[in-house]
C-alpha cells in the first residue's frame, strides 16, 4: 500500500524558522555572521607562517621530518653556493648528503611530501655566507637561470642534485661576491614561471636599506616574499633599539614585494647578536610588525637552532597575523527585515 504524504503550507522546517528569525532580527543576524566567522577560524589559522632555512647541520633532522612538524610553511634548502662566472655550479647539503656527486636524489620524495602532505613551499636557496658565486654579465645570469630550471624547477636534465620533485621557487641570500646582475637573474627565473608552475622568488637582505647585493633586483617588483635579516647589524630589535627597528622595519614593507617576512636567530648561538628571546617576540616585537598589511610572518635561521632551542613551538600559535581580528573588525551589516 502506498502512503502519501502532502505537505502542509503553514508548517516550516527547524532550519527555515532560525532562518525567518535571523533575518529579521539585526541581533540574531549579528550572532549568525559570527558564529560563521568563528566556524572558519580553524581554516584561517591553520596554515603556518614561518619559514626557515634547512640543510646547514647534519644533525638538524631529515627535511620530511622538518615538514611534518607543522611549524613552518616555507622551507629553504640551502645552499647553492657556487655557481656563474664560468663555474660548475654545486651546492653544500653540510652534513646531510653529497649532492655534487648523485648523493642527494633521495631528497626527492621528502620534497614531494612536504608539498603534497604538509602544504610547505620548498625553495633553493642561493648564496650564502661561504661560497664561490658570482654573475658576471646579463648573459651569465640567463645561463645561470636556465641551469636552475632545468636542475631543480620544471626543467628537465640528465643530473637534477635534489632528484626528479620540482621546487617552488628559489631564494636569494647573496652575502658576497659581485652585487651586478642578481636583477638579470630575477627577470630569467620569473621568465620560468607558468600559471600551472608558479616560480616564486624570495630574498633574505640585510637589514639595512638600501641592501648592499639585492637592492636592484628587490626593486624589480618580481619578488613574492623578502625574509629580512634583523640580527648582527644596528637595525636588530632590543628594548633600547626599539624606534630605530621599527623605522627600518616601515622601509622594508613599502618596498615593491608581496610580503616582508622579521628574519630572526633561532637560538642565541645562531647569529652573533640580535636574539630576541620568544616572550619579547609575542610581547614587544609582534605588536610592531603586525601593523602592516605586509607582514607575512618569521624567517628562522636555522632548522638546526629550532631543533635545540625550541623557538617555534613556543611563537608558532602568535606569529601569525590575525586575520579572524581583521574579519572581525569588519562591520557586518545586518540582513534586510522581510
Amino acid at each position: 500500500m502506498a502512503l502519501f504524504m502532502t505537505h502542509h503550507p503553514k508548517l516550516a522546517s527547524p532550519t527555515a524558522s532560525w532562518f525567518t528569525m535571523a533575518i529579521r532580527s539585526p541581533a540574531l543576524s549579528l550572532l549568525l555572521a559570527a558564529c560563521l566567522l568563528l566556524a572558519l577560524a580553524g581554516r584561517l589559522r591553520a596554515e603556518p607562517c614561518i619559514a626557515v632555512y634547512w640543510g646547514q647541520n647534519g644533525f638538524e633532522g631529515g627535511l620530511r621530518e622538518a615538514c611534518a612538524t607543522g611549524y613552518y610553511k616555507y622551507v629553504l634548502i640551502a645552499f647553492l653556493n657556487q655557481f656563474g662566472n664560468g663555474q660548475i655550479p654545486q651546492m653544500n647539503l653540510a652534513g646531510h648528503c653529497d649532492p655534487n656527486n648523485g648523493g642527494c636524489t633521495f631528497l626527492s620524495s621528502d620534497i614531494i611530501s612536504c608539498q603534497q602532505d604538509y602544504n610547505v613551499k620548498v625553495m633553493l636557496s642561493l648564496g650564502g655566507g661561504i661560497g664561490s658565486y658570482r654573475l658576471a654579465s646579463k648573459e651569465d645570469a640567463r645561463e645561470v637561470a636556465h641551469y636552475i630550471y632545468n636542475s631543480f624547477l620544471g626543467g628537465s636534465s640528465s643530473n637534477r642534485p635534489l632528484g626528479n620533485a620540482v621546487l617552488d621557487g628559489v631564494d636569494f641570500d647573496i652575502e658576497g661576491g659581485s652585487r651586478n646582475h642578481w636583477d638579470d637573474l630575477a627577470r630569467n627565473l620569473k621568465a620560468y614561471s607558468t600559471p600551472e608552475q608558479k616560480v616564486h622568488l624570495s630574498a633574505a637582505p640585510q637589514c639595512p636599506m638600501p641592501d648592499y647585493f639585492l637592492q636592484p633586483a628587490i626593486d624589480t617588483g618580481l619578488f613574492d616574499y623578502l625574509w629580512v635579516q634583523f640580527y648582527n647589524n644596528f637595525c636588530q630589535y632590543s628594548s633600547g633599539n626599539a624606534v630605530t627597528f621599527e623605522q627600518i622595519w616601515n622601509q622594508w614593507v613599502s618596498a615593491n614585494v608581496s610580503k616582508v617576512f622579521l628574519g630572526l636567530p633561532a637560538s642565541p648561538q645562531a647569529a652573533g647578536s640580535g636574539f630576541v628571546t620568544p616572550d619579547e617576540l609575542i610581547d614587544s616585537v609582534l605588536p610592531i610588525v603586525k601593523r602592516s598589511e605586509k607582514y607575512g610572518g618569521i624567517m628562522l635561521w636555522s632548522r638546526y637552532h629550532d631543533v635545540i632551542y625550541g623557538f617555534s613551538p613556543q611563537v608558532k600559535n602568535h606569529v601569525c597575523r590575525d586575520r579572524m581580528a581583521s574579519l572581525l573588525s569588519m562591520r557586518v551589516r545586518p540582513f534586510m527585515k522581510v
